[in-house]
């Protein structure tokens, strides 16, 4: 499948077959091709925690609020997401480079997930990225160290409806300025 049909294709799912499970191997594919992404100096600061296991997919889920719990009720496969701080947008002496500092850190990791998503839709994976979450509780739960920072938890599976609407986008005249 070509980019722009990749791009197309992919939704945010909400129902999921909880008859089709994800692997490991397929986890690992996805992942390789977020590490692809570009990061700050090449700091690659993404870190993963994927977690496949039903019980520990429920301790994961109890961490989540009421809503993404829903959501993420069928899902074959969560994943964690964090980056490592004080390391993209700062120097060698861990002082920030400019005024973003650990901004640059998430912004890498969004870069990362960018590209995990798209990889997933490409394989017929479906997800959706979850940021309500307690991420006191997540660190306790996947022993997450201090140094980083708890992003987003990305569900994975395989919908359940055929088809998903695309949702209405902002006319380029809302977002696009020529200077």
């Amino acid at each position: 499948m070509d980019f722009a049909e990749v791009v197309k294709k992919r939704r945010n799912v909400r129902l999921y077959n909880p008859a089709k499970k994800i692997s490991q191997e397929q986890i690992a594919e996805i992942i390789t091709t977020a590490q692809q992404a570009p990061s700050w100096k090449n700091s690659q600061t993404g870190r993963y925690y994927a977690i496949l296991e039903p019980n520990m997919r429920e301790k994961v889920r109890a961490c989540l609020n009421i809503k993404n719990q829903t959501v993420t009720k069928d899902v074959s496969a969560l994943l964690v997401t964090t980056f490592v701080k004080n390391v993209s947008g700062f120097d060698k002496n861990k002082n920030p480079e400019n005024e973003l500092a650990n901004g640059w850190g998430c912004y890498d990791l969004g870069l990362q997930n960018a590209y995990l998503i798209l990889k997933a839709a490409d394989m017929g994976i479906d997800t959706i990225i979850l940021g309500l979450r307690d991420a006191v509780a997540l660190r306790q739960v996947l022993k997450i160290p201090q140094d980083e920072e708890i992003v987003a938890v990305i569900a994975l599976g395989y919908r359940s409806e055929q088809e998903l609407k695309a949702p209405t986008r902002k006319s380029l005249a809302e977002i696009l300025s020529y200077c």
